[in-house]
Order: C-alpha cells, then structure tokens, then sequence
C-alpha cells in the first residue's frame, strides 16, 4: 500500500473542501479547483483533515496518486505556484502584451505565446519569466511549452531554461 496514499492532508481554515460522489472541490483564497474522483479511491473528511481510503485492491495504483492530486490542489488555492524560466542568448527577451507572451528568441520573428486562463505571468528582467497560477499541472505544461520553442543547446548553453536547470556543456570538436 501506498506510503503517500496513507498520509492525511492537513486543510487549514481558509479551505473548503466540497465532496461528490464522483467529484471533489477545493475553494481557497486563491480560487476554486475541482478533480474527479478515481474509482475504488474513497476520500473522507475527518475533521480538519482529509482522510483517503483504497475501496478495491485493484486501485492500489492509484492510492497515492489520488492524495498527491488533492494535495497540490490544497497548495495551489492557498499559496499557488510558480515556475521561473530564464532566456540566455545575445537578444533574447521576453513581452508581456495583454495575455500573451512575445518572445525574441533568435527567430527572424517573434514567438507569440498565449497565455490559457488562470495562467499569469510576470517580467521582472526581460531575460526572466515567472509562470503563476494555482493549478500546477498548468503551470507546468506552460512553462515547458514556451522552454519548448529554444531549449537550451549543448555547446554554449543559450535557449529558455528554468531558473534552476543546469546545463551540461560539451566540448566542441578538435581537429
């Protein structure tokens, strides 16, 4: 059985936690998410806490899964998340025009990225971009989705990475 799965989630006063049968939602001072609930998973609420059950052996699997997924959701409504990527290259930088992310990346154009709802993003430098939101798979998927369009190369190391990435820089060739 799962160790993660048997751990229970703490909820502070400034969570709400609405149980379905199929469905679970968590409202904070951030905003709302909801997640539906996987089969022979059984979540309960035990005082302040939140308590998750394997129902059928056969959602083992999914255990500690299901408890990971309603943490992140806990996090994410009351302190939300961030990603901070980094451009590093000779004229690469970044716009925040509305929702959407101009991007100078060494292109004979530039990339325009629109942000999905609840996504924000900041430009505390023109190198620099912090993603934030209070969803964390979202968060995620748009920073590797604007990482995506220059990764950083091997040999001098210029593209988009995230703030805590290191490169590996390999030695160019020797005749």
């Amino acid at each position: 059985m799962s160790r993660i799965g048997k751990a229970p989630i703490a909820l502070s006063d400034k969570v709400e936690v609405t149980l379905d049968k199929n469905q679970i939602t968590v409202k904070g001072p951030l905003g709302t998410l909801s997640q539906s609930m996987l089969d022979g998973v059984a979540v309960e609420k035990e005082g302040s806490n939140l308590v998750f059950k394997l129902e059928r052996s056969e959602a083992q699997a999914m255990y500690g899964t299901m408890r990971a997924l309603v943490a992140n959701m806990v996090q994410g409504v009351v302190e939300g998340f961030e990603r901070r990527l980094t451009l590093v290259g000779v004229g690469y930088r970044a716009q925040l025009v509305g929702d959407a992310l101009n991007l100078s990346l060494g292109f004979s154009h530039p990339v325009t990225h629109k942000l999905p709802a609840g996504i924000k993003a900041e430009l505390p430098q023109q190198t620099e971009i912090v993603i934030k939101g209070i969803d964390k798979q979202k968060v995620g998927q748009v920073a590797a989705d604007i990482r995506a369009y220059r990764p950083p190369e091997p040999y001098k190391g210029k593209g988009v990475r995230y703030a805590e990435e290191r490169v590996a820089l390999k030695e160019t060739k020797k005749k």
